[in-house]
């Protein structure tokens, strides 16, 4: 079965909530970054991150940059486990 995840090392995890309505919870300015993102991101994990970054006061801006950073770890961790 294809799927579009794409060619990637990083593990896949099975759902047992649905992606999509936790997708259309999400303040828009996530959805927005999510609709970018060079990763299949759940809405679990970049609402935890959304809210730790909210949490410690971060303006709209830092919160993007938080996820951006933490897109380009992820990246990077994936680049190094599944050499090309």
């Amino acid at each position: 079965m294809k799927t579009n995840l794409g060619a990637t090392g990083m593990r896949r995890y099975r759902r047992s909530c649905d992606p999509m309505r936790d997708y259309d919870m999400l303040p828009a300015h996530l959805r927005q970054w999510l609709a970018q993102a060079a990763l299949p991101w759940s809405p679990a994990s970049c609402r935890r991150i959304w809210r730790a970054a909210q949490a410690e006061g971060a303006s709209p801006e830092e919160l993007l940059a938080r996820l951006d950073r933490a897109e380009r770890r992820a990246l990077a961790r994936d680049s190094t486990s599944h050499p090309a």
